[in-house]
């Protein structure tokens, strides 16, 4: 059986991995179009667009990986079907359960390559060609926002940790590809939810251990001393009034900021949660939630990234039953065709869940992990009826 093994993975090999170079080749293409009506503007030449196309392809490794694994297998499956070899090897006592196994265990490697290209590669490789990009084109990483960008962290007493006294909001205009932050403003407020202080920066640098310098910078305090009112107390509890009088204003050259906030939360806030790693993704949920954000569409992201890779094992199952369907039942190109509409319904099904559950508000292991346990129970009908029939 250590032979039929080796013969499925080399075969199975094969296909998966020239499927995967035509889905990376036609996916380089199409970036390289969506990227040719950028090509000599600001700066921004061919050589900088091919190298940006070509550094997002471990991306696309892992986004294809498991319909490759699908297209792979179906053809591989149907080749033994049409040259009646998987009928030789039923015949020498190989029972479906064990055809299975040998998927299971070829499945596994295409599963751990999937895993590296997801969360060791791509999530630093991408990064890289956004900086490339926006190097080139002399932009920044907020230039699409009018408002630039908002991320928000607790003020705690003895800087990162200690009892919160209130939250602080970051707005910045540009971030810039070297990690230099341009026109920053900080909104803090205390616990009452009044605001204490408005802090102006022309630029800050991280300075590491949760350290912001802040440049040029000019602070403007407020007392927000109690005061009590008639009538007003008795509506409100927590008593908004401020005395807009007490303002202190104060300039200085620069201003060191302990913070939650650290370059890799704000490059992870403006990424899309499809290319970000589970780890950052987790640091991230963990950072909103702390600050009582918002948490469902990453929480979602986070259980899609370790739940979608297994889904080659789904997929590989799937194809198992076109071993069984004989030339009579279709050609090999009507097998892949099949295989095709399969994988295209699959990422639809997981895209609809995905929005479902975050409009629903599902639990995000449950989003996750439905689509693969659809497709599943559909791969286990399919092999009971080819048994049966």
């Amino acid at each position: 059986m250590k032979i039929l093994q080796r013969y499925f993975a080399v075969s199975i090999a094969q296909a998966v991995g020239f499927v995967l170079l035509a889905f990376l080749a036609l996916l380089a293409f199409m970036d390289l179009t969506g990227e040719l009506p950028l090509v000599g503007k600001n700066g921004y030449g061919s050589t900088q667009a091919f190298l940006y196309v070509l550094i997002l392809i471990p991306g696309h490794v892992y986004q294809v990986m498991p319909i490759a694994a699908l297209i792979g297998t179906i053809y591989t499956m149907a080749q033994f079907a049409s040259t009646s070899e998987f009928t030789v090897m039923r015949a020498a006592s190989m029972s479906t359960a064990m055809a299975a196994w040998f998927l299971f265990r070829i499945g596994v490697v295409f599963v751990i390559i999937t895993f590296i290209f997801g969360e060791l590669i791509a999530p630093r490789t991408a990064p890289i060609a956004e900086r490339i990009k926006l190097s080139a084109r002399g932009t920044t990483v907020s230039s699409e926002f009018r408002s630039g960008m908002w991320t928000k962290d607790i003020v705690k007493s003895e800087g990162l940790s200690g009892a919160a006294t209130g939250a602080r909001f970051f707005n910045v205009r540009e971030a810039r590809p070297d990690g230099r932050l341009k026109d920053v403003k900080l909104y803090e407020f205390d616990n009452s939810f009044r605001l204490r202080s408005i802090t102006v920066a022309a630029a800050a640098t991280y300075q590491g251990s949760n350290v912001w310098r802040l440049l040029d910078v000019t602070e403007t305090r407020f007392s927000n001393s109690t005061v009590l009112t008639p009538g007003v107390e008795a509506n409100l509890k927590n008593n908004f009034i401020q005395e807009t009088s007490a303002v202190a204003t104060q300039k200085s050259a620069s201003k060191d900021v302990v913070s939650e906030i650290t370059p890799r939360i704000l490059t992870v806030s403006s990424s899309d949660p499809a290319r970000m790693s589970a780890a950052e993704l987790r640091v991230y949920t963990a950072h909103l939630a702390e600050n009582k954000q918002e948490t469902d569409r990453f929480k979602i992201a986070f259980w899609k990234k370790l739940i979608d890779p297994m889904a080659i094992f789904v997929l590989m199952a799937l194809a198992l039953p076109f071993a069984y369907l004989h030339t009579r039942s279709g050609g090999v190109s009507l097998k892949i065709f099949i295989g095709i509409m399969i994988g295209v319904s699959f990422i639809l099904v997981n895209t609809l869940f995905s929005h479902l559950g975050l409009l629903s508000t599902w639990p995000a292991l449950l989003t996750a992990i439905a689509p693969s346990a659809l497709y599943l129970l559909l791969a286990l009908g399919a092999l009971w009826w080819v048994e049966r029939h």
